[in-house]
């Protein structure tokens, strides 16, 4: 059981082919209060604020003409949804998003303008969509939001332009969702350059891989919401737990608190807003010491979406 890994040549192709949508993101240095200088690789400038556009064309535009015959659909709430929905628009397919009933508004709002059905469902039937690789009887290409070796090749390109930009680099810090990012990205560096770690960052209470790589196997947890709510899902998917735990060098967890204070600190010191999820790398080359000690850090600022309240909470020094 699981899903292959992102050849290096997959990841190569993909690098050329997603140049159609994709921005190449620059690489910034931030320093942090204790004088540590570390890069973010800012996924945030993407077209919708993710690098999930990487994925999400790569998956469509490496697909035979006739499997987009019908459009395209996933299963999201977040930036994925927004992926799918901006390189269906670009290729001129229909596209459908099957979002849980729970979605905010803001989000499925932000779907709709570009141009995709949203479909809510019930929250457990939402998650078997992307347990089951796809709904039945559903037609067009499902676009798995994680779990897929062309959407992690997409994902790995970002190892790609880190190496390209910053050779010396020696460990890299990666939001942990649903895997994919982490996992293309530790592909392509186990690839091109072995001796580079790929670290997960979770959040406290809502930390399954920590969890799974405690018990030595993919595990289901009680997660506690917060305002990250991009990482912090019920579990890892058992397609996703090989690789991870073959690639990964392991999970750093830091806290919600931990993760406000590193928003505020990009948007003072590197002049661009991150979301939670995109901010807990930041928090983890802080307060998650790593053993031994890397030199050279890239923390990959994964999005920018987060709701304008919860940041004005968060800049007023407040926790949202």
């Amino acid at each position: 059981m699981g899903v292959a890994a992102p050849t290096i040549d997959a990841v190569r192709a993909a690098q050329d082919r997603i140049t159609k949508g994709a921005i190449r993101t620059p690489l910034v240095p931030i320093e942090t209060d204790d004088g540590a200088r570390v890069h973010l690789k800012l996924e945030n400038l993407q077209p919708i604020g993710s690098f999930k556009i990487r994925g999400a064309l790569n998956k469509m535009l490496s697909a035979p003409r006739e499997a987009l015959a019908d459009g395209v659909y996933t299963a999201s709430a977040g930036n994925m949804a927004q992926g799918v929905a901006y390189a269906a628009r670009m290729l001129g397919i229909p596209a459908r998003v099957f979002v849980p009933d729970t979605a905010p508004r803001a989000k499925t709002d932000a779907v709709a303008r570009l141009g995709a059905a949203v479909m809510p469902v019930p929250y457990d039937e939402w998650w078997q969509i992307m347990q089951n690789g796809g709904r039945s009887g559903t037609r067009g290409l499902f676009v798995h939001p994680f779990a897929d070796t062309d959407v992690m090749a997409g994902n790995g390109t970002i190892a790609l332009e880190i190496l390209e930009d910053y050779p010396d680099v020696d460990a890299v810090l990666v939001p942990w969702g649903g895997g994919g990012l982490t996992c293309g990205i530790a592909a392509a560096m186990h690839a091109a350059k072995p001796a580079v770690r790929v670290y997960a960052c979770e959040v406290e209470a809502a930390a399954p891989l920590t969890a799974s790589l405690a018990a030595g196997k993919a595990v289901q947890i009680e997660n506690k919401k917060s305002f990250i709510d991009g990482i912090g899902g019920r579990g890892v998917f058992p397609d996703m737990w090989p690789l991870a735990r073959e690639l990964v060098a392991g999970a750093l967890v830091v806290t919600v608190q931990q993760v406000a204070a590193a928003v505020e600190l990009i948007v003072m010191r590197a002049h661009v807003v991150p979301e939670g999820a995109g901010a807990a790398p930041l928090a983890a080359s802080i307060h998650a010491p790593l053993m031994p000690a890397p030199k050279h850090v890239v923390c990959v600022v994964s999005g920018g979406n987060i709701d304008t309240a919860v940041l004005a909470t968060i800049l007023s020094g407040n926790l949202p």
